[in-house]
């Protein structure tokens, strides 16, 4: 499939000032003007929702995060300042968000952590250990356990080849060590799976992908699902996924949080803020491809109110 890119662009005839005063406007006084605030924020790009805000500090003196959070509640407000973030400050408060209090929201460490190229995972530690005084490493370790905290600090190291290198020979070797250390013998050699999917890059592993289809005559994905488990397994098939094809990973993520009893927010409206710039129109094509009904229409389905509406502009129309 063509890239096709993000769903939100930049405004052409912006004026950083302007929008400041609208958005006073719409929070000033009794009640709130949602519908003002969307038409605003959700058709700026990220870096003009910076200078927004600092032009709403220099005209009107106040904060527009804490007055938009005193404003706004519930999943609207968890959008509307989601997209007002940086996207590696975004990335990094959701990280942190994942680990800190009672539970931990592994799927969302697997999937930032899987998906991010290894200069966004370099931000992302940067940013981390100025916002926390701690390394992102040190929350994973004292989050997670065994083999699934190996795979999540090996993927925070961001020590993979970056480059497109091939090496037949390289190719062939991974690709039996994959065998040998899964469908080969009892009990998985987990530590092979993690170091040769967390440290080549994408090329190769997409032709040892291949090769090893060819020894073992199964999928790499039916293996880790047969050899390992729990969120180990998740860790592996996503970094899999991801080096496959990203925004058909992103759609499942997608897909997965809307479909069933309840949805899963957290990750609904994570995945379409930090997609909307990059490939939500590529994301949108495989969620139709793969489900049959489109990613417009899941939302609505599964959303209300001014959250709906501001998913539904994000997702950026219907296919």
């Amino acid at each position: 499939m063509e890239r096709k890119g993000g769903s939100v662009k930049a405004a052409s005839d912006f004026n950083a000032a302007e929008d400041a005063q609208k958005l006073r406007k719409a929070m000033k006084g009794f009640g709130t003007d949602e519908d003002a605030i969307i038409n605003v924020l959700a058709y700026r790009s990220v870096s003009q929702r910076q200078e927004i805000k600092i032009a709403y500090k220099s005209t009107i003196g106040r904060d527009l995060i804490d007055d938009l959070k005193s404003e706004l509640s519930g999943n609207f407000e968890k959008v509307i300042v989601g997209m007002m973030t940086p996207t590696v400050m975004y990335d990094v408060t959701e990280l942190r968000r994942a680990m800190k209090g009672a539970g931990t929201d592994e799927g969302c460490l697997i999937e930032i952590l899987a998906s991010r190229t290894p200069e966004e995972i370099r931000q992302i530690n940067t940013t981390y250990k100025q916002q926390y005084g701690r390394t992102l490493e040190e929350d994973i370790c004292s989050d997670t356990s065994f083999m699934f905290q190996r795979v999540l600090v090996s993927l925070s190291a961001a020590g993979r080849d970056e480059g497109n290198y091939l090496d037949d020979d390289l190719v062939k070797q991974d690709a039996q060590a994959l065998y040998e250390a899964g469908e080969q013998r009892w009990g998985t050699d987990e530590v092979k799976f993690l170091s040769i999917l967390c440290s080549r890059n994408r090329n190769h592993l997409l032709h040892v992908f291949d090769e090893y289809k060819r020894i073992s005559q199964k999928d790499i994905e039916h293996s880790i699902k047969s050899e390992a488990s729990g969120h180990f397994e998740d860790a592996l098939l996503a970094i899999v996924k991801c080096m496959r094809n990203k925004s058909a990973y992103f759609a499942e993520r997608l897909y997965k949080s809307m479909k069933g009893l309840g949805t899963d927010d957290d990750t609904l409206i994570r995945v379409m803020v930090s997609r909307s710039e990059i490939d939500m129109l590529d994301i949108r094509a495989h969620f139709q491809r793969l489900y049959g009904k489109s990613l417009y229409s899941f939302i609505k389905d599964d959303t209300s109110g001014d959250y709906r509406k501001v998913l539904l502009i994000l997702c950026g129309g219907d296919d």
